[in-house]
């Protein structure tokens, strides 16, 4: 095909690759234990090389999110899960669940707000990429979103990611910055994209840095439900640049992890309603003194 590259440019069409596969995984598209379209078939769909789509392939075994073996394709390890939010449950105030459903849920309501405190707001750009594909094909409608992202200044120094075999190479800190500036990039190019074409009145992106690394992220959502969870600690082999060298490095990883839910309801002193009271009180500190 006339729109495949190789080279540099399938270098950079990888991350294209990687990060759609993403979607359709963090949405429950592709479910645990399902098998992937062979490479012959991703290569047709996503208009690239093979070379592009095993090393997007690797990137997503590396992360976890699939298994490859030679012969038997790549078997999904992690998805979304399906999640029905009884009254039972809500009255509770927490679960365990994922973050994909309650996004979903956030969106199909006419004003959607949410806070974030994320290292790097992948798992957030995955999601809010989906919904937008929503309200393009008239399944939601809502009005105006309001996002407000906190994320940790990259200019301070961090135990994480390193190098495990040299802990002076930059260059996984590098590759973090550069993973944060795109999905914090993709992020307002999707929300800018829904308000320019008409499809929400009103749409925005703010975005603050502050000078810690989150070990959990948060995810405030309209005012009534809190999501929070832990990184997972875990040694893992990227590639670096500039000649892709295979690495292994000590890393955090969010992408589909497992979350604790806190609903609000009439009670104030229930176990939600003081965990969501408590956190948007800490998120509003912090949002008063990021720097921009």
């Amino acid at each position: 095909m006339g729109s495949r590259q190789s080279g540099e440019g399938a270098g950079r069409e990888f991350q294209r690759v990687a990060d759609a596969l993403r979607s359709k995984l963090a949405d429950g598209v592709y479910p645990v234990d399902a098998v992937l379209p062979t490479q012959r078939q991703l290569a047709d769909t996503f208009g690239v090389s093979r070379d592009t789509v095993q090393r997007a392939l690797r990137e997503l075994a590396d992360e976890g999110w699939i298994e490859s073996r030679q012969g038997s394709g790549s078997r999904v390890l992690k998805s979304s899960q399906t999640i029905h939010t009884s009254s039972s449950t809500r009255k509770a105030g927490t679960g365990r669940v994922t973050l994909g459903p309650f996004i979903r849920a956030a969106f199909e309501q006419p004003e959607v707000t949410l806070d974030a405190f994320t290292l790097t707001s992948e798992s957030l750009d995955t999601h809010l990429r989906v919904q937008s594909e929503r309200v393009r094909s008239g399944e939601i409608g809502p009005r105006r979103i309001t996002v407000r992202l906190l994320l940790p200044d990259l200019r301070q120094p961090s135990v994480y990611p390193r190098n495990v075999a040299d802990p002076e190479d930059l260059r996984p800190l590098e590759r973090l910055r550069d993973i944060s500036r795109r999905h914090a990039d993709s992020l307002r190019d999707t929300l800018h994209d829904l308000r320019r074409e008409g499809l929400v009145a009103e749409a925005d992106l703010q975005v603050g840095r502050v000078p810690q690394y989150p070990t959990a992220k948060l995810y405030l959502l309209n005012g009534t439900d809190a999501l929070h969870g832990f990184y997972d600690l875990t040694e893992r082999k990227v590639l670096l640049p500039p000649d892709d060298e295979e690495v292994v490095i000590r890393d955090v990883l969010g992408l589909g992890a497992t979350l604790f839910h806190y609903a609000k309801d009439d009670d104030p002193e229930s176990q939600g309603s003081l965990f969501i009271d408590a956190a948007q009180v800490w998120f509003d500190s912090h949002w008063k003194v990021k720097q921009w």
